[in-house]
């Protein structure tokens, strides 16, 4: 097969120093060493070279360094060969992309990216509205799934603390849908000087507590009160306002959010549960939480 009108030979050797290291990339002491991380499969690859492009028009740093793909998945999905102007497209045989990717089967193509995490000085001087912080969130794959939500729900960022999971670990890039290359990204902030910039920002710090003291339910209904000028729209009673700025905290899985990191929160919020479950997966709450912001926000 040739690519860009060039004769190219396939990868195949699963044991060459060059499959190894991109291999490498699975581990994390290596990818913070090198400032990389492995994108796998169609989605993933197609978003990462979209905000490649993207940044490149714009001047921006690149998002891909090099892309990996067997010749029948560039046959099937000719658009990513075509995305990938600019960037070193290389061909190898499936058995190379396995022995490369963290999963058994990357679908046909895997792409080396750069690092995508910004400042936190930098998405506060864009004036966000909504912002996402996960707190001692320790699996890959929920907080791949916060990250999509927070994109889907149009959030402005994801903030993780310094004793979050790493979101380049493999497992959460695959959670995120191709997310990751969409929403800024702020990793490893110390959490009370955290909270003290978002506060000093104006932006209200929302805990999503099982056990907290304000329904969001209650929440939803005033938002719409308000919007319509019905009675009991003006009185807050204390209560947060969904429209305005404000960052939800998710805590850790099993420990959700510790005693200090509540009483720092302007207001403990809890999702409603109308049925027998004992609660909700973080991923699953920060989803509910989001959007309910979002949507008033936006209706606001």
């Amino acid at each position: 097969m040739s690519i860009a009108g060039r004769p190219q030979a396939a990868m195949s050797n699963p044991r060459a120093d060059r499959v190894k290291e991109v291999a490498k990339l699975a581990g994390r002491p290596v990818r913070l060493k090198r400032r990389l991380f492995l994108a796998e499969g169609p989605q993933a690859v197609r978003e990462a070279l979209a905000a490649h492009r993207d940044r490149a028009a714009a001047g921006g740093a690149p998002v891909v360094a090099e892309v990996y793909a067997t010749a029948a998945c560039l046959g099937r999905l000719p658009e990513l060969a075509e995305l990938a102007d600019g960037v070193p497209l290389h061909l190898a045989t499936d058995e190379v992309l396995a022995a490369m990717a963290d999963t058994v089967s990357p679908q046909g193509i895997v792409a080396v990216c750069h690092f995508l995490d910004r400042p936190l000085a930098d998405v506060l001087a864009s004036g966000p509205k909504l912002l996402a912080v996960l707190v001692r969130v320790q699996d890959p794959g929920n907080a791949g799934t916060v990250l999509r939500a927070a994109d889907s729900a149009g959030a402005d960022a994801l903030v993780l603390t310094s004793a979050s999971v790493d979101i380049y670990n493999p497992k959460a890039v695959r959670a995120t849908a191709g997310s990751l290359f969409h929403l800024p990204v702020v990793t490893g902030q110390d959490t009370e000087t955290l909270f003290s910039t978002l506060r000093g920002q104006g932006i209200a710090l929302l805990a999503a507590d099982g056990y907290g003291n304000v329904d969001l339910d209650e929440l939803q209904d005033r938002s719409a009160l308000r919007r319509l000028g019905g009675p009991g729209g003006t009185d807050t009673a204390g209560l947060p306002a969904l429209e305005a700025p404000s960052a939800w905290l998710f805590g850790n899985e099993a420990q959700g959010l510790s005693d200090r990191e509540l009483a720092a929160a302007d207001h403990r919020v809890a999702v409603p549960i109308y049925g027998q479950a004992e609660s909700l997966n973080v991923s699953t709450a920060a989803t509910v939480c989001l959007y309910a912001s979002a949507r008033a926000q936006r209706r606001g």
